[in-house]
């Protein structure tokens, strides 16, 4: 299958970010990385070539991102209010900056976009606040609000809150979001969750499926059997919903 690599200096990000392109043509997926995980561990995983087939028949092109979770979410050196700043930074690096790229690449103006686990945090949060740029979400063993202590899985912004946070958490602030265009854009993707039985999200993802029927918008929620939070889970997963 064709694998292209690409760095550039993000002006947005101040540094370089890289990212792998699978495929030539075919609908354009932007595929977020697991937590702190980076743009190769999908291919490394073996879950691009679970993908083959439909890479290679020109079915499917990936854009695999990097993350910088580690300099937002989970940097516990800096207050809470710095870390979201810095996630509202990388939003705008993906907007202004790969959006554009993947356009440029794949000659199409709407997308899917996708995660697993963090990565599906990153890709319901971008559509559910940006819907007019996406026809599809698939989410992965998610987590859609990162300020509930879930678990071994802390809030990650240590009890401080602000609107940038409430704005930044789909389980939040969709949970408040009143009929409109915004709305009613939303109930034109196609949405669909997955998440393991006994995963700690599940709960998380029971949640937002319950906000989303609420609000009238149309989604799938697969419950896999055990924990399902594992590369060789998401393998399966990617085959039947990509």
């Amino acid at each position: 299958m064709n694998r292209a690599y690409h760095k550039w200096f993000s002006s947005g990000l101040h540094r370089n970010m890289e990212l792998l392109v699978f495929g030539h043509s075919g609908r354009a997926v932007l595929f977020f990385p697991t937590r702190m995980a980076r743009f190769y561990d999908y291919e490394n995983w073996g879950i691009v070539d679970a993908l083959k087939d439909k890479i290679e028949s020109g079915e499917l092109q990936l854009f695999c991102v990097d993350s910088i979770d580690a300099e937002s979410f989970y940097n516990h050196w800096v207050h809470p209010a710095e870390r979201i700043n810095r996630y509202l930074q990388y939003e705008q690096y993906i907007i202004t900056e790969v959006i554009p790229f993947m356009e440029a690449e794949n000659g199409g103006y709407s997308f899917e976009v996708a995660g697993c686990s963090m990565g599906a945090y990153h890709a319901i949060n971008l559509a559910m606040k940006h819907p007019t740029l996406f026809n599809k979400v698939v989410c992965m063993s998610g987590r859609y609000d990162l300020t509930q202590q879930i678990g071994d899985f802390k809030d990650l912004f240590d009890g401080y809150r602000n609107d940038d946070i409430y704005f930044n958490m789909p389980l939040q602030f969709m949970t408040n979001m009143e009929d409109g265009v915004v709305l009613d854009t939303i109930r034109k993707i196609e949405i669909i969750q997955a998440i393991g039985e006994t995963d700690p999200f599940i709960h998380s993802n029971r949640d937002f499926s319950n906000v989303l029927a609420a609000k009238g918008i149309p989604h799938n929620l697969y419950v896999w059997n055990n924990y399902a939070h594992r590369p060789r889970y998401w393998k399966q997963m990617v085959n039947l919903y990509l």
